[in-house]
């Protein structure tokens, strides 16, 4: 896929925990571990936008588009 996650790298920039994420996101501690390892989907905007207002980042410091080696 050629969206990658990069949750878990601002998370450690922030020295911010998942449970303390999840607290202050309002969003299930499982949820957030699936968007850190990369293994959802879809991801909602008001979800996003929440994230990044708790971890004072954009959208482009969580998410990354890496071209198909074969593109």
């Amino acid at each position: 896929m050629p969206i990658i996650m990069r949750l878990d790298r601002v998370m450690a920039d922030r020295k911010m925990s998942l449970k303390e994420l999840s607290e202050k996101v309002g969003v299930a501690n499982v949820n957030l571990s699936k968007m850190k390892t990369g293994k959802i989907s879809a991801i909602r905007f008001s979800t996003l936008e929440a994230i990044c207002d708790v971890l004072d980042c954009q959208p482009g410091d969580i998410l990354e588009y890496k071209r198909n080696e074969g593109d």
